[in-house]
């Protein structure tokens, strides 16, 4: 019987590459954040995105995890107009 070394955890390939792309979406969200103007605004954006995101981290559901980056990335979309014409 042969011991593997990746530990019991270790994520797939398919995973790992989810998992990236779910974690790029949570760092632009907080970045596009950083730009609001006002600070109890930002505070309360970078809050919510926190709390979205861990009350999320234990999902398993495929269909489920892929409902919910589609819904981040409309957010991060909504939020970078909003900031953009508020700029304007």
């Amino acid at each position: 019987m042969t011991i593997s070394r990746l530990p019991v955890a270790a994520l797939t390939l398919k995973q790992f590459l989810q998992r990236q792309k779910i974690l790029g979406i949570y760092r632009n969200m907080l970045r596009t954040i950083r730009h609001v103007p006002d600070e109890a605004d930002r505070k309360y954006l970078r809050d919510w995105a926190r709390d979205e995101f861990k009350r999320n981290k234990n999902a398993t559901n495929q269909d489920a995890i892929r409902m919910m980056v589609t819904q981040a990335n409309n957010h991060l979309e909504e939020l970078q107009k909003s900031l953009a014409l508020a700029k304007s």
